[in-house]
């Protein structure tokens, strides 16, 4: 829906236009700003906003007289309801469709970037007066979460019974040579020698550090960080290094400049034995407090 004044060239936009009936956490919309006459005269400058189903009606009178120049001949392209009807078929067919039982479904989408979910066209100060002149309006757009193309909401929208779900920080191609994202692949594929890998609990634990220095972050400082191990004598040490874990703690604290608010997150870790030279790492649990 977003890109659909300057791509109308391209069918395929019929298709990647918003769905809807889609049951959507936040609706994407198209928004402008329009100066109306009421029947005195006097001009009112309102926000209009128009769900996925309501937006159909708007390109199609923004897009009345669009037409492009092929071979020196100016060719009408106007917005095509019957073209939307036969995309939004196709999309009924492919929400039907299910995967065999015999089949097992993953999905992988990114996130972490912002990702253009509703538009906005003029201003308060610049509203369209005459929605022909809507494509040429520099737009605004609201973004979520997402791959910088996909919002991860569609991304995971795809109805069908996954046997799990994984986001990745990454853009819409860049993920696809993403070594996280082969990491994944390789332990769903059974080719990933680390019994213990789980895609579903990646963590990552920043700082490393046994001890840190306060120091000042966007107004926060840390005030500790603390790291507690169990013990082991000499005398167990070979026999007990073998065959049982070492469980260890995290703690760090944060501590707001004016002392009005404090956060600490914990961890428990535990270092399993060693296994053909490999040592594993798990991260048990994470809890987190806030007092304010």
């Amino acid at each position: 829906m977003l890109q659909i004044f300057q791509l109308i060239e391209c069918p395929s936009i019929y298709e990647l236009m918003s769905c809807p009936n889609f049951h959507w956490e936040c609706v994407p919309l198209l928004e402008f700003w329009r100066e109306k006459l009421d029947s005195e005269g006097n001009s009112h400058i309102t926000l209009e906003s128009y769900s996925p189903a309501e937006s159909a009606e708007i390109f199609k009178e923004a897009l009345s007289s669009n037409s492009v120049i092929y071979n020196g001949e100016n060719i009408p392209l106007p917005f095509s309801l019957e073209i939307l009807k036969w995309a939004n078929e196709t999309r009924e067919v492919l929400s039907s469709a299910k995967v065999p039982s015999e089949v097992k479904f993953y999905n992988i989408y990114g996130i972490n970037l912002e990702t253009p979910h509703s538009v906005c066209y003029g201003s308060e100060e610049s509203p369209v007066t005459d929605l022909q002149q809507l494509p040429f309006f520099e737009p605004k757009y609201i973004c979520v979460d997402g791959d910088g193309t996909v919002p991860s909401e569609s991304a995971k929208a795809d109805g069908l019974n996954a046997e799990a779900r994984v986001g990745v920080p990454g853009e819409h191609r860049g993920i696809l040579c993403d070594h996280h994202v082969f990491r994944i692949l390789k332990h769903w594929l059974n080719a990933d020698s680390d019994p213990y890998y789980n895609p579903l609990n990646d963590y990552v634990i920043l700082p490393t550090s046994f001890e840190m220095e306060k120091h000042r972050e966007k107004g926060i400082q840390v005030t500790s960080l603390k790291e507690e191990w169990e013990i082991i004598s000499e005398d167990d040490r070979d026999s007990k290094a073998d065959t049982k874990p070492v469980v260890g703690s995290i703690s760090v604290s944060h501590v707001g400049d004016n002392h009005s608010s404090r956060s600490e997150a914990r961890a428990t870790v535990i270092l399993h034995p060693q296994n053909e030279g490999k040592q594993h790492v798990e991260l048990n649990a994470v809890s987190v407090s806030v007092d304010a």
